[in-house]
């Protein structure tokens, strides 16, 4: 495997190649590749997985002890994501060091300064990154170094000189109710500004988009934690005089490996049942009619799911092999494998499916929402505004279309459930500032209550990252309550809230901002 690809090299540009998933090689010479006949084989006997990244040195030549690192217990119990994350992390620092000819094994703690300084601040540097992407760059590193033991570290993670003050997200976002509500209809129902569907709108994917983004928006799950859930994890336990029901997450599709129980809205999990009883339903028995389940390779077809405090999955395989694995500890990759007899025949137990009627992998949905994105744009914006990139726009103009991607709406689900639990303690239970601060200490404040509800180690992660607009704001300022009596108390509508906090911060888009700017059709 460590042999030359081909001939000819760039100055120090490194690569990175991906393990292709099982089925998904393409069409592979006769002659073999690497040196090795079946490449797909010899590549299962070193011991690398589907995800893993293999890496490609400027002479066109695997690095074998960057095989070795990938192999070893510091890189391959890493979740898939982090491990192409970490990956391109490396690359760009593997290009930066092999154009000042230094190995990567001899780099020094001057060699790494430098990088840093090139990477966040150097204003040469066209593309510099945030305090955040840094210390995830400087975590990728200091795994690497501590692997190779390269002493001194040039750079460790756990040093605080060597991690970012500046780390809060650039990329967090939130969006109000009414906004989520006008992304929607423009980005995911085709909704012109008359707010009907536009003629020759394409609403096959639908029912399928809308409830997906209703049902994470209202849970707060990631995109990979809603993403592959199976159907029969859908809640099915409603909350006695509530409005929500609760179901468990899988801690194997977690970031942090442990499961926890979310909520959802009724109205959200009845869109995902729509969804499951038309398009869901229409795309399976296209793809049994047509015979797409017979030709998918890895199968496992469920015999049984018990119940209890760990529900266990039985299946067995199409070689009659049979096999079981707790609910919690199946990852999304073997998610994709199952299958449930259903009354035509089997299908997947996968909840979220393409139009071809297979599992629909949880990075895609980034392609939903980017095209969702476009729509707004193509509809609430100028053609002259929308050929400037939106990176070039103006505020102004940017103001005038919603922009979301998967993880805001876990923003967005943190920001409105801080709200609500505000203005249950301030309205509901009608509490002073003591008695909140009683109650705060008997049964946790609303920062610890959307904490938990996140699946967040630390209420500060809570507050730095996903918070920051009303990180700085006082229970009291939250709500603009009266300190008048209690009978002439008024406490905000939850539109209203959202529609000051807006004005008061930055990154909160809201509708009004938006609706107040569009250009009146016609001029």
């Amino acid at each position: 495997m460590c042999s030359s690809i081909r001939e000819g090299a760039s100055v120090s540009e490194w690569r990175v190649v991906w393990v292709p998933d099982p089925g998904r090689w393409g069409t592979l010479p006769e002659a073999g590749g690497l040196g090795v006949k079946d490449l797909p084989v010899a590549v299962e006997r070193i011991g690398l997985m589907p995800g893993d990244p293999v890496f490609i040195a400027p002479d066109f030549t695997i690095d074998c002890d960057l095989l070795e690192f990938v192999l070893s217990k510091h890189f391959r119990f890493l979740a898939r994501e982090t491990k192409r994350n970490y990956a391109t992390d490396v690359r760009i620092l593997l290009t930066f060091l092999s154009s000042r000819g230094i190995d990567w094994r001899r780099a020094s703690e001057q060699d790494l300064l430098n990088y840093r300084t090139w990477r966040c601040d150097a204003p040469q540097n066209p593309e510099r990154i945030g305090g955040s992407k840094w210390n995830r760059e400087a975590a990728a590193f200091t795994r690497l170094f501590k692997w190779a033991r390269v002493s001194p570290r040039p750079v460790d993670a756990s040093r605080r000189e060597d991690r970012a003050a500046d780390s809060v997200s650039a990329r967090v976002s939130w969006l109000t109710p009414r906004t989520w509500s006008l992304w929607s209809d423009v980005g995911l129902r085709g909704h012109g500004r008359d707010g009907v569907p536009s003629w020759g709108w394409d609403a096959r994917t639908e029912a399928r988009n809308t409830s997906f983004v209703q049902f994470i928006l209202s849970s707060g799950l990631r995109r990979q934690e809603g993403g592959s859930l199976l159907a029969f994890e859908l809640p099915a336990q409603r909350l006695q005089h509530g409005r929500y029901q609760h179901g468990q997450l899988a801690g194997a599709v977690t970031r942090s490996k442990n499961g926890r129980t979310f909520y959802t809205s009724l109205d959200a999990l009845r869109q995902v049942e729509t969804y499951v009883q038309s398009e869901r339903a229409w795309a399976v028995k296209r793809a049994q009619q047509m015979g797409r389940y017979e030709r998918v390779e890895q199968m496992r077809l469920v015999t049984k799911v018990t119940r209890g405090r760990a529900p266990r999955v039985f299946w067995v395989d199409r070689d009659g092999v049979e096999g079981h694995q707790y609910l919690t500890h199946l990852g999304w990759r073997e998610r994709q494998w199952l299958f449930i007899e259903g009354p035509e025949g089997p299908e997947p137990a996968w909840l979220w499916l393409t139009e071809q009627g297979l599992p629909m992998l949880p990075d895609r949905w980034n392609t939903v929402f980017t095209t969702a994105n476009l729509r707004c744009e193509e509809v609430l914006l100028t053609p002259a505004e929308r050929e400037v990139s939106r990176n070039l726009r103006a505020a102004e103009v940017r103001g005038r279309t919603p922009y979301a991607t998967p993880h805001s709406t876990r923003h967005s689900f943190a920001l409105y459930m801080l709200i609500v639990l505000n203005q249950l303690m301030e309205a509901r239970f009608g509490l002073t500032a003591a008695d909140r601060r009683d109650f705060a200490m008997l049964f946790g404040d609303p920062w610890w209550l959307v904490k938990t509800l996140l699946g967040h180690a630390d209420v500060e992660t809570t507050k730095r990252h996903y918070l920051a607009p009303v990180a700085h704001l006082q229970l009291e300022s939250i709500l603009a309550t009266a300190e008048a009596d209690e009978s002439d108390r008024k406490v905000e509508d939850i539109d209203g809230v959202f529609a000051r906090l807006a004005k008061e911060s930055a990154g909160i888009q809201d509708i009004d901002v938006i609706v107040d700017r569009l250009p009146v059709a016609g001029r």
